[in-house]
């Protein structure tokens, strides 16, 4: 009985201490906040130079944080164009850069809203490999000791380097596929998708205009695709797409050309076609119906016409009877036939008044 008694004072406390929890939760999260400014350092050294770059760390959250700076290889690159960061001890790539890279302190304590800039000195080595490597500054609120054994999970940020060594670097970059996402659009309102390969050993940047062409060979569309030029990755792929939209109505074949460029001032091209078909059925439906019921009346009209060509000639004599018939057979299928093309005729002429 005294527990039955004392069971909603035990309620009442649950409730108070998850309702003050829920803001000390709230409260934490808000302090893991990291800026960190250039996102990504490019540059094209020569084997032998030394350059020296600032990085700028900015606390963000409302208490002082102590902030924890390393560095890591980039091996590859994710679909979409997400860099896959090394692990430690990893297998190289030949893209490898942090082996340059030094940085002026690896920790770094800030007030809430402080800044700090850092330098970052990146000397390429005589022997360096021409071509692209890369690598991330991270800055982590874990200590490198918790980090490398797991034992806690810290919010990090990471920026990009990009280094261009001088040299006979290769630049060979492939279409792979460009296509659209269907092959038949009841409007026009298409995503087209271009896959590239990267078969260099620097970082490529294609970019170029996607043309689109009516079946009367009249341009109606020009566009960019990668227009912000990303990057793909050395001996690795990427996709980039690219919708196209138009208020007025389509009709017909269509051809979408790209044509990309890359390399040292954009000095080589890649290009590639496509096609596909825009049917307005909630346009061409009705229209089929309209010349259906045109086709019908004309069948009716002849069918009756012939009906009583024939019951005139009923009371003639058996010569004039047959050669009536012959000269009323020709006309018939004369009729018919002129009926069927006039049709035809005026049901193209109307779609190519609507969408040509």
């Amino acid at each position: 009985m005294k527990f039955l008694r004392i069971l909603p004072c035990i309620f009442l406390l649950f409730l108070f201490a998850f309702s003050v929890s829920i803001p000390v939760t709230h409260a934490q999260s808000s302090l893991a906040g990291i800026g960190l400014r250039p996102a990504k350092i490019e540059g094209a050294p020569i084997p032998g130079d030394v350059q020296t770059y600032k990085v700028g760390i900015t606390n963000l959250s409302a208490v002082r944080q102590t902030y924890y700076l390393f560095l890591r290889d980039i091996s590859g690159v994710k679909p979409g164009g997400v860099p896959i960061f090394a692990e430690e001890n990893a297998e190289k790539s030949g893209y490898e850069l942090t082996e340059w890279v030094t940085l002026d302190t690896t920790e770094i304590i800030l007030d809430p809203a402080e800044e700090k800039e850092i330098n970052v000195t990146i000397a390429v080595p005589l022997n360096a490999t021409p071509g692209s490597h890369f690598g991330g500054i991270f800055v982590s609120m874990v200590p490198p000791k918790m980090r490398s054994s797991g034992a806690s999970v810290g919010y990090e940020v990471a920026n990009i380097i990009s280094m261009r060594v001088a040299g006979d670097a290769i630049e060979n970059m492939q279409i792979r596929s460009f296509s659209s996402d269907n092959f038949i659009y009841s409007k026009p309102e298409v995503i087209f998708t271009v896959r590239v390969e990267n078969k260099g050993s620097v970082l490529g940047e294609p970019f170029g205009p996607l043309e689109i062409y009516n079946m009367f060979g009249k341009r109606v569309a020009l566009q960019t695709i990668n227009d912000t030029k990303a990057g793909v990755f050395p001996m690795s792929e990427r996709s980039f797409d690219l919708t196209w939209k138009d208020e007025g109505p389509g009709f017909g074949r269509y051809q979408a050309r790209v044509s990309m460029v890359y390399g040292d001032q954009g000095r080589q091209s890649i290009s590639s076609t496509a096609s596909f078909w825009i049917l307005p059925m909630n346009i061409i439906l009705p229209a089929l119906g309209v010349l259906a019921m045109l086709l019908l009346f004309a069948y009716i009209f002849v069918k009756l016409y012939i009906r009583n060509t024939l019951r005139g000639m009923s009371t003639s004599g058996t010569r004039r009877v047959v050669r009536r018939r012959q000269k009323s057979g020709m006309s018939a299928l004369l009729l018919v036939t002129v009926v069927l093309l006039g049709v035809t005729a005026i049901f193209l002429l109307i779609l190519l008044a609507l969408f040509a």
